[in-house]
């Protein structure tokens, strides 16, 4: 598929640099880089976003993250292969990226799940990620950009 422009955070100068600075940010909050990894591409793969699930699977690869998982992660929740904490962190991730499917987006449950595995420093990361992922996957999605490998 052909890329409709060039990605709109590198058309408008100046937008690319802080979303990387973001996630700069969220990579030095103490969280383990597989984790980070996952919940990133699942996020892509919830959206659709084909250059992200590309990357997303390469990135997660290169921090040590499992073909084994890599492979069961759409169907995280029925498979042995993920950590409480990594289930934790997939099921607020996902949450946070379905706003609109349910009235309650995040619910008390969801969040305190995660808080028991991570600290205030280490949510804010997740919700970071969260966000600015589904944002470059909607920059993604809408520009049909391409893989980057």
């Amino acid at each position: 598929m052909r890329s409709r422009m060039r990605n709109p955070a590198v058309v408008l100068s100046g937008a690319a640099a802080p979303l990387q600075e973001l996630l700069t940010t969220v990579r030095s909050a103490g969280l383990d880089p597989r984790t980070l990894e996952l919940v990133r591409l699942r996020i892509s793969q919830i959206n659709g976003c084909a250059a992200d699930v590309d990357d997303g699977t390469r990135t997660a690869r290169e921090a040590g993250v499992s073909d084994e998982r890599l492979l069961a992660l759409t169907a995280w929740r029925d498979t042995p292969h993920f950590t409480p904490a990594q289930r934790a962190a997939l099921d607020l991730a996902e949450s946070a990226t379905r706003l609109a499917d349910r009235p309650d987006a995040v619910s008390d449950e969801v969040w305190d799940r995660a808080a028991t595995h991570y600290d205030e420093t280490q949510l804010a990361a997740l919700v970071l990620l969260t966000g600015v992922t589904n944002l470059l996957n909607r920059l993604g999605a809408t520009t049909r950009q391409s893989s980057t490998t």
